[in-house]
């Protein structure tokens, strides 16, 4: 299940916004009223972050020493996520 973010829309200037959370399946469709007050809704959309990996991924960090990554990607790292990229 996702957490989804919704604000209501104003009806009229001056209307306050109202914003909440809904989880949802990604499957479902987004929401058009809001469950509380019946008024129009729009998705908001958000930033987020996940992290992609192709193969495997070194979960513990070079931490400092010698990227554990064959090829190109062998260098001297300092960050301790740096084989995740």
């Amino acid at each position: 299940m996702a957490t989804y973010v919704y604000e209501t829309i104003p009806q009229k200037p001056g209307d306050a916004v109202r914003r909440f959370e809904a989880q949802q399946s990604m499957r479902d469709e987004p929401l058009t009223r809001d469950p509380e007050t019946g008024l129009p809704v729009k998705r908001i959309i958000m930033g987020g972050y996940g992290i992609m990996s192709k193969g495997a991924v070194n979960t513990e960090g070079c931490g400092g020493g010698e990227c554990a990554m064959p090829g190109p990607r062998a260098h001297q790292c300092t960050s301790p996520f740096c084989c995740q990229n």
